[in-house]
């Protein structure tokens, strides 16, 4: 009896070593599967009116695989048969090219065939999955090279995942018109001029935002002004908060290009946001740095107010 007891123990014993070998193994393998890092891969509704976000993991982490990876899950038909992929086959990425943080995709002429709605959602999505891929923050799109222009003829520019409100889930409108007061510089550089144009803009972007895009992108024809700021300037964010807009640009806005005084440029900013109700004062930083001169002589921790002084009659 007791050689039966140890035999019916020992048997016990190397069945619960066998299960926790086979659980071991099974959290290896689970664990193994899940292994990667994690990104969002944004895809459109069929009714055209919002974003969503998929999960995807993958090993790679070179840049220009992870590149190439990820722009083939945006072309790829998910599980979920009600949403749609960005990259459709209305048209095609014809190549890309990266410059430092810069990611520039050049479509052939099957993109301009969307409809608006279309269009701004497949824009977000396609820029939201691959402004994930560290090195890559900006991304622009090219139609054969041309830069791609909205729906008032202005070049959209460079983009980042700010740009595009996180509407997952929530319809949106797609282009709202607006009425803008800008000032730009006089023709000696010492003064400013008050202009006002009329922008149809994509709803996913702030007024604020648009107005800094107007003034980086300078002058229109017939505005009888000049450019104040160096059209290389890349917007990092636009945020209001208690009245005051804090502006958070790239280092090239320190680059002055133009034959302007730094006034000029200041509150050719300061005073084209002071036109929008909701702003009267303005912050300026560099990559988030307030602790910077610009041109030597004027230090942007100063929070601005407007000046209609250096505004000729």
């Amino acid at each position: 009896m007791t050689i039966r007891m140890k035999g019916k123990r020992s048997l016990l014993l190397f069945l619960l070593l066998t299960l926790s070998v086979i659980s071991m193994c099974a959290c290896r393998q689970k664990g193994k599967q899940e292994q990667g890092d994690l990104y969002k891969i944004y895809y459109v509704n069929h009714e055209e009116t919002a974003i969503f976000a998929g999960e995807y993991r993958t090993e790679t982490t070179d840049t220009d695989a992870l590149l190439e990876e990820l722009i083939t899950q945006l072309g790829t038909v998910p599980e979920k048969l009600e949403y749609k992929v960005p990259l459709s086959g209305s048209f095609h990425l014809l190549d890309y090219s990266i410059t430092e943080d810069q990611l520039t995709l050049n479509f052939d002429e099957g993109y301009l065939t969307q409809s608006v709605t279309t269009e701004v959602l497949v824009r977000a999505a396609i820029v939201r999955t691959l402004t994930q891929i560290d090195g890559i923050r900006y991304v622009s799109f090219q139609v054969r090279t041309e830069p791609l222009k909205d729906a008032s003829g202005s070049v959209i520019g460079v983009m980042n995942a700010d740009m595009f409100i996180d509407n997952a889930g929530n319809e949106i409108n797609t282009y709202e018109k607006a009425k803008l007061t800008l000032y730009l510089a006089n023709e000696t550089g010492d003064g400013l001029k008050k202009v006002t144009r009329t922008v149809v803009y994509s709803s996913n972007i702030s007024v604020e935002r648009l107005v800094v895009e107007q003034l980086i992108a300078g002058p229109e024809e017939g505005d009888q002004a000049y450019p104040t700021i160096n059209p290389d300037t890349k917007i990092v964010s636009v945020n209001v908060k208690d009245g005051i807009c804090y502006v958070n640009l790239d280092n090239s806005f320190l680059t002055q290009i133009y034959n302007v005084n730094s006034e000029v440029t200041i509150y050719s900013l300061t005073n084209s946001l002071a036109e929008l109700s909701n702003v009267n004062k303005v912050q300026i930083s560099i990559n988030g740095d307030t602790n910077i001169s610009y041109k030597e002589n004027v230090n942007l921790s100063t929070v601005f107010e407007r000046n209609l002084e250096l505004v000729e009659q």
